[in-house]
């Protein structure tokens, strides 16, 4: 069997999600290039929760500055950072009429850990925006 020329493969590996079970053999990944994606630049990012999320441009500021200091942490414990997807159901909530901080703690930090103190720490953070 002959794949066509213009036959392509794309997967999606996020190493640091996957467990020990789950982990491509280096065989396995020499057959892929790599490309590496960050957050988005803060602007784009603020742009994308207006248009995903539906909320005003200050709100999705706000949001943007929350997410920077809490990935922020990840030099301090945090295993995850917030993702963008998890910012635009914030604001989602928020647009529904949640309050922002009971929207933030629901979508962004009971999300991404579990520990006490650094759920305290998120917290702190987001009470500084909202």
């Amino acid at each position: 069997m002959q794949a066509p020329d213009d036959f392509r493969r794309v997967i999606s590996y996020n190493p640091g999600y996957q467990s020990v079970l789950k982990d491509l053999t280096h065989s396995t990944k020499q057959r892929f290039i790599a490309i590496e994606f960050d957050y988005p630049k803060a602007e784009l990012e603020q742009s994308i929760l207006e248009s995903e999320a539906g909320v005003d441009a200050a709100t999705a500021e706000k949001l943007v500055k929350v997410a920077e200091k809490v990935r922020n942490l990840r030099t301090h414990g945090l295993e995850e950072g917030v993702s963008t997807r998890l910012l635009v159901y914030a604001g989602q909530l928020i647009e529904n009429g949640v309050e922002p901080r009971d929207a933030a703690e629901a979508a962004i930090c009971r999300p991404i850990t579990d520990d006490v103190e650094m759920q305290r720490s998120i917290m702190e953070i987001i009470a500084t925006q909202f």
